[in-house]
């Protein structure tokens, strides 16, 4: 049994006991959360939102709040000596799926 869930205005394949990474949420470490749930298979059966599935529900567990790897942001002219170097890390929040029904 898997899902296709929506949050941070992105989609994820999830199944129970996933670990995934979305755009930061307002939860703290140990706080479940629920999330809308797009489509849902269950035992070769599909079942379609429209757009999110009426009584479908994925409970996730927040693991950890943190930043991924940095990225560098390089801007340049040839030749006009302009030049800007910039850091980045986008903050996440790690989920544990707890249940898929």
């Amino acid at each position: 049994m898997y899902a296709i869930i929506q949050t941070g205005g992105k989609q994820y394949k999830v199944a129970e006991n996933d670990i995934i990474n979305v755009e930061k949420l307002d939860a703290n470490v140990g706080d479940k959360v629920n999330l809308d749930v797009l489509m849902l298979v269950a035992d070769g059966k599909v079942t379609n939102g429209n757009p999110i599935v009426e009584g479908a529900k994925v409970v996730a567990e927040v693991v950890e709040q943190g930043k991924a790897d940095k990225i560098v942001v390089f801007k340049y002219k040839a030749k006009k000596n302009y030049r800007r170097k910039q850091g980045h890390r986008q903050p996440y929040t790690a989920l544990k799926i707890l249940s898929v029904n």
